[in-house]
């Protein structure tokens, strides 16, 4: 497909888009919202929904994941399209709308020089990045120290957050029922795993202050690139939407790596670096895959912890990470509908915190 010719379909489905959007509905689901994050809701669950579909007026195209990381419109067009805006309006979703600077996990380690790995074609996954070499270069990047913000994927994350911008302005309804949300940065650890690779398991035993001078540079770099971030897309006023759900604060941390460690490591390795970027970026949520029920008491004492999204309960005692969340508070966010229903059905009261997909 031409450049010209993506710009104009980008630019039929906004307008497209921007027709659809009934602002008493968004403003609804935004209270409900509000509601649930600021501790007014009283229920068994959390699940709300629009009160009516919004389908579009004719079919928007799928973008490959592989061009939208190569074309700018492409990838516009493809945040736009996705399940988290126009799918969400199509249907009863009780979805937020929202739209990212979508490069994959591999964001932070591309500043210090990684290279990139493109996944097949035929798998339509997201790019991520391979290792640095050896402990030699891993030192190197530490010498050189906070990375230039445009280098590696930096720089194209920047440019499309100021592109969404763009459209913000142009699109009043878009501006304010479409959220931009922050890229994925994942957390210290998750990203020192990717520069490092697998030998990072044996190095943190065998070296461990030259982990903790990485987790410290990657924590310092995380900070000021959402800062950098923040001048393009201003934070909201106490809340953030992220993967079409609002939480409290501003930061949503990935610490998919945290399951692989103890619990002596993770307060070790990982929650001193966790706890400073919820500190210095205003609180936020922390999500997992895996089983984090090993770690759940000590990831909850963080100041700022609002909120904690994890993608496969199965794997993890749930009545554990219920007393250290919902019992303190905390709430838990998308928690699968199955998972949610067994514990209701066994009297578990789930405190008004839970929001369940």
């Amino acid at each position: 497909m031409k450049q010209d010719s993506i710009r104009d379909l980008l630019d039929k489905c906004l307008e497209d888009l921007e027709n659809r959007i009934d602002p008493s509905i968004e403003d609804e689901l935004h209270a409900e919202w509000l509601a649930f994050t600021s501790g007014q809701f009283r229920g068994d669950f959390f699940r709300p929904g629009r009160k009516r579909q919004a389908p579009p007026a004719f079919t928007w195209p799928h973008i490959h994941i592989n061009h939208a990381q190569k074309n700018e419109d492409a990838m516009l067009l493809s945040e736009y399209a996705s399940w988290s805006c126009n799918l969400a309006l199509a249907c009863h979703s009780g979805l937020i709308m929202c739209v990212r600077s979508n490069y994959g996990t591999g964001i932070l380690p591309s500043l210090f020089g990684t290279e990139l790995f493109v996944m097949d074609e035929k798998l339509n996954t997201q790019q991520t990045t391979k290792p640095l070499p050896d402990l030699h270069s891993i030192q190197a990047a530490i010498e050189r120290g906070i990375p230039p913000l445009t280098s590696g994927l930096g720089g194209k994350v920047l440019q499309t957050g100021r592109r969404l911008s763009e459209v913000a302005k142009r699109y009043p309804k878009i501006s304010k029922y479409v959220h931009i949300y922050h890229p994925d940065l994942q957390s210290p650890m998750d990203a020192v795993e990717l520069l490092w690779g697998s030998n990072l398991f044996l190095d943190i035993i065998d070296h461990p202050e030259l982990v903790h001078t990485m987790l410290r540079l990657v924590t310092d770099t995380y900070i000021r690139f959402i800062r950098e971030w923040e001048k393009i897309i201003p934070p909201q006023d106490g809340h953030a939407i992220h993967w079409c759900v609002m939480h409290r604060g501003q930061i949503m941390l990935r610490d998919d790596s945290a399951m692989n460690f103890s619990p002596a490591m993770y307060d070790e390795f990982i929650r001193p670096y966790d706890a400073e970027i919820l500190k210095q970026l205003g609180g936020g949520a922390v999500h997992f895959c895996g089983r984090g029920d090993h770690y759940i008491e000590s990831c909850c004492q963080m100041e700022g912890l609002y909120a904690i999204n994890m993608s496969q309960p199965e794997y993890n005692n749930m009545e554990t990470i219920f007393h250290h969340t919902v019992d303190r508070g905390i709430q838990l966010l998308g928690l699968a509908a199955p998972v949610t229903a067994a514990a209701l059905n066994r009297g578990r009261d789930l405190h008004n915190c839970v929001y369940s997909s």
